[in-house]
């Protein structure tokens, strides 16, 4: 018996935005282009659509002090959020097909950096992020979370308001074996059984290379059906060069891997589709022309 179609989701937002020649620096990454070039977020988001997305995530990823300070994020957090919320919706309501918005919640203190992860200053940073996007988004989307103490942070700061929960980690690159880790150093399984006290519907697993996604998929399904639960699963992956355990997201343009072109990308989704991912897209460096190919394909 065949497997559905699974649902296929957009890729990496930063680079495409600085492919387009959108303004594009460090430290505000593809926050900048929230303000200064707005209609090319947007187009991102539409040329998603266009090669098939059927869901797209919000541009709020370096909406955080991390990014911009915490002297604009004071004054403008909530202003950005609805920004990257508005123009994700007005994409999604003039695109072809129905296509749902993912609410983009970033790690709240910096990518791969569970040791900056501060409780008491969680709320504070979160709020606004939901205040801008609530009225644009479909569901909430938890994503390249690094702990399992961040995600259960940012659960309790969201509004029971019946949008679908996403949870998505992103692992250490260096684990190819079959013990894959969250980059706090926590297990999958951890990871998974969190996601069960969660009420998550969707684990998924980002920002890492694809080659250590396929033992994250497996624990997680083994995990959800050890314990009776149906929560779907999915990934998208990096384009990107293993990175390092002191590597930060968003430190600058990395070269792509030339095995990773959408040919090549579209293996490793294949695979995880056989091992029961129903939830495929792409990360860091995976562009639309990798989507349209994983919709043809998988679709």
């Amino acid at each position: 018996m065949s497997k559905a179609s699974p649902l296929i989701l957009d890729g990496g937002m930063g680079r495409e935005l600085q492919r387009r020649g959108a303004p594009f620096r460090q430290p505000e990454w593809s926050a900048l282009a929230l303000t200064e070039a707005p209609e090319q977020v947007e187009a991102v988001h539409r040329a998603y659509i266009e090669a098939g997305a059927q869901v797209i995530t919000s541009n709020s990823y370096a909406v955080v002090p991390f990014h911009i300070g915490d002297a604009r994020f004071a004054a403008e957090g909530r202003k950005l959020a609805e920004a990257a919320g508005r123009l994700a919706r007005h994409a999604a309501d003039a695109g072809p097909q129905q296509v749902q918005v993912a609410g983009s919640l970033p790690p709240l203190f910096g990518s791969y950096r569970p040791d900056l992860f501060d409780a008491a200053r969680a709320q504070d940073i979160l709020a606004p992020l939901v205040a801008g996007l609530a009225p644009y988004v479909d569901l909430w989307l938890a994503e390249t979370q690094s702990s399992i103490a961040e995600t259960r942070a940012i659960r309790a700061g969201l509004p029971r308001d019946g949008r679908p929960f996403w949870l998505s980690f992103t692992l250490q690159d260096e684990d190819t074996d079959e013990t894959p880790r969250l980059r706090s150093g926590e297990s999958v399984t951890a990871a998974a059984e969190a996601a069960a006290e969660l009420d998550v519907q969707v684990l998924l697993f980002n920002c890492s290379q694809p080659e250590v996604i396929g033992a994250a998929i497996d624990q997680a399904r083994q995990t959800f059906e050890r314990r009776g639960v149906k929560i779907d699963i999915g990934a998208y992956a990096n384009a990107f060069p293993p990175q390092p355990k002191d590597a930060k997201a968003n430190d600058g343009l990395d070269e792509l891997r030339e095995d990773l072109d959408p040919p090549g990308y579209l293996q490793w989704a294949a695979d995880w589709r056989q091992r029961g991912a129903s939830h495929i897209g792409g990360c860091c460096g995976i562009g639309p022309e990798h989507i349209e190919l994983l919709a043809c394909k998988l679709g």
